[in-house]
């Protein structure tokens, strides 16, 4: 009798486990419908979403190896409304090659970090070796520097790339065909910003939106604790807990404002005749709020012809937060990251066809 009772709470225990790992799912793929200012807890599931979906796994096989079929059917179901989700960040195809060598334009965007304040050059120029050898046309660049020690890293770049518009502080977009406009879209107190800048790509004009939005403020909290433990104070984990948290829903809220200016600079031209790309560096994850603002009725990249496993910082976090959107004017055939290690994100590229 002792050990049935035991039996029916661990079963009981799984049970409720069951439901709340299926309602914190739900919110969660929901989560970036709402705005995260007044709805933070809600905002924040998003970025566990991953970990929920491996937990509603292992309860779908906990319930299936004991046979439990009305059970099992509540993580299984949970799955299967995760799959939109989970093709943001995996998919199951193959890298068509073939793609590679049909006519199209070819974008990429690469946060460069400064180019990790080198004043030779050298990681400037490979770069640009690295987008010559992949063919790219367009290239848009976040945390830029146009100055290595006397030399100015754009005079370089005009070889191959003769057209280029520069945004505020950071920014810059370098091209190889006419650029016949451009604007900064500036942020209140931040020293991120977007930009665009009008292309004639052999008679169609389309209208590259280069982002960077808010940081998530996560690795300057562990500097920051780092350099007071280095200097002797003791800082409790709760402390830096509530200093992560603050720190993230902060960013959250802004990059959800940057991300609402953006669409709304995009609006005010009603006289579209141009194709629209967004790229850059969001600060965010899939699903999340800035996300689904940014895509609004654009197509994700990646979704459409990108394969495998995608993420696109290199931190500690392998998340996916640089990204390329695209209206339906045109189709995606490749999309991929390069893997290389001069900063903290990888660069992002993809080939479309007009």
């Amino acid at each position: 009798m002792g050990k049935l009772a035991v039996y029916k709470y661990f079963s009981f225990i799984f049970l409720i486990t069951t439901f709340l790992m299926a309602g914190f799912t739900f919110f969660g793929l929901f989560g970036g419908n709402v705005q995260p200012a007044g709805n933070t807890a809600r905002a924040m599931l998003v970025y566990v979403l991953p970990l929920l979906i491996i937990g509603d796994i292992v309860l779908l096989i906990y319930w299936l190896i004991r046979r439990r079929w009305h059970w099992a059917a509540i993580p299984f179901v949970t799955v299967l409304c995760c799959i939109p989700y989970s093709g943001t960040i995996y998919q199951f195809r193959s890298l068509d090659e073939k793609a590679e060598s049909k006519s199209g334009l070819k974008i990429a965007t690469y946060n460069v970090a400064r180019f990790n304040r080198e004043t030779t050059g050298f990681i400037a120029m490979d770069i640009l070796a690295q987008m010559r050898k992949q063919s790219v046309d367009i290239l848009c660049l976040q945390e830029y520097n146009d100055v290595s020690g006397n030399k100015k890293i754009s005079d370089s770049y005009k070889e191959y790339f003769p057209y280029m518009a520069m945004g505020k502080s950071d920014m810059v977009v370098f091209s190889r065909f006419p650029i016949i406009a451009t604007k900064n879209i500036e942020f209140e107190e931040t020293n991120n910003s977007a930009m665009w800048a009008d292309v004639n790509v052999n008679g169609q004009f389309f209208r590259f939106v280069n982002v960077h939005l808010e940081t998530t403020g996560f690795n300057r909290t562990l500097h920051q604790a780092a350099k007071l433990h280095v200097q002797g104070h003791e800082i409790e984990s709760n402390r830096l807990l509530r200093a992560i948290y603050g720190n993230y829903t902060m960013g959250m809220m802004v990059r959800a404002g940057q991300a609402e200016r953006i669409v709304n600079e995009l609006r005010m031209d009603p006289e579209k005749d141009f194709s629209l790309v967004i790229c850059g560096d969001f600060n965010d994850v899939p699903y999340s709020y800035v996300y689904n603002t940014m895509l609004g009725d654009l197509v994700d990249g990646f979704k459409e012809c990108g394969s495998g496993w995608m993420y696109t910082f290199r931190g500690r976090k392998s998340v996916r937060i640089d990204y390329i959107f695209h209206d339906e004017s045109v189709k995606g055939l490749t999309y991929y990251r390069s893997d290389l290690s001069y900063s903290d994100h990888y660069p992002v590229l993809m080939k479309v066809e007009y």
